[in-house]
């Protein structure tokens, strides 16, 4: 990229734009080592919705996918909020277009929505309340037990909701394309040939894989699961980004990515990786690609993620 600096020169920039601006760098688990290190703070969604909605900063610079930046924009309306890279989308909010999902909707006019995070604003907007991987079973619970509730759109997490919670869930056809890729027969030949492994899995895989887990949790969860387990070997399936801060916390421990089903690394979320270092610095030295949002829009959205929020303090 021209004019961009190199090495050290372009950790220097990105430090000196920092200070200029005012800004924080919020990263999710799943970005490169490189951004993760240089990062104010680093988590998964529901831990930087919280950090969003209580910076001081005056520039939020969101390294993650597009609906985490829109997230931190319906909670600081004020604020300047910059993503290196407006392609980085994100699969399961690409397949719920907020058209669509309102026409889905008049079909259950007497039901509550529950919608992951992992959606666009426009999604948000026609939703009752907001939940994380972190937070669903506690989300859903959070309603009445005669309550009629939509889930959207990861119908595998839903899946995973209506088994922890008792409950049953009209879900939306989404799936993440990372976590689909694992499969129990895989992850099955990879238990035969580490025995010793405890087998950790995002509640974002299907029923068959999580079936088979040893633990299934958020991404922050299985870092703690990680960190605080007497066990030696892990079989990670979920995005290996997360390996970087796992293999920080347990130094002592082997880190077993599961592998996909195709040959490709399909492990790695390629909306995720498509921020880098240099598209950091161009961002924070441009100020854009800046989230706008209409007022509207925004204030519809609003309620339900304060409302998850509430529910996860």
């Amino acid at each position: 990229m021209a004019d961009v600096p190199q090495g050290q020169a372009l950790l220097d920039g990105i430090e000196r734009l920092r200070r200029e601006l005012d800004a924080v760098i919020l990263a999710h688990y799943y970005q490169d080592s490189e951004i993760q290190d240089l990062a104010d703070f680093v988590g998964d969604s529901l831990q930087l919705s919280q950090q969003a909605a209580k910076t001081g900063a005056k520039v939020i610079v969101f390294c993650g996918v597009h609906f985490m930046a829109e997230t931190a924009k319906i909670l600081n309306p004020n604020k300047q909020v910059l993503l290196p890279d407006l392609d980085a989308g994100c699969s399961l909010a690409d397949r719920c277009p907020p058209d669509q999902f309102a026409k889905w909707l008049e079909g259950y006019p007497d039901h509550k929505v529950v919608s992951y995070i992992n959606c666009s604003a426009g999604v948000k907007a026609l939703s009752d309340v907001i939940c994380t991987s972190s937070n669903a079973e506690k989300i859903v619970n959070s309603f009445p037990r005669h309550t009629k509730i939509v889930f959207a759109p990861d119908r595998h997490l839903g899946a995973w909701v209506e088994k922890k919670t008792g409950r049953q869930l009209v879900k939306w056809p989404g799936f993440c394309i990372v976590h689909e890729q694992f499969t129990e027969r895989q992850l099955q030949k990879l238990k035969v040939r580490h025995p010793e492994a405890k087998l950790i899995a995002h509640p974002e895989c299907e029923a068959s894989v999580l079936a088979i887990a040893d633990f299934v949790g958020s991404t922050r969860g299985l870092l703690e699961y990680v960190k605080t387990s007497p066990a030696k070997s892990f079989i990670v399936a979920t995005e290996v980004g997360i390996l970087h801060l796992m293999s920080k916390a347990r130094p002592d421990a082997e880190l077993i990515p599961a592998p996909p089903s195709s040959g490709c690394n399909c492990s790695i979320c390629p909306y995720m990786r498509l921020n880098s270092l240099e598209k950091l610095y161009l961002c924070m030295r441009d100020r854009k690609p800046e989230i706008m949002l209409p007022e509207e829009l925004r204030v519809r959205a609003l309620a339900p993620v304060q409302r998850m929020l509430e529910l996860s303090a």
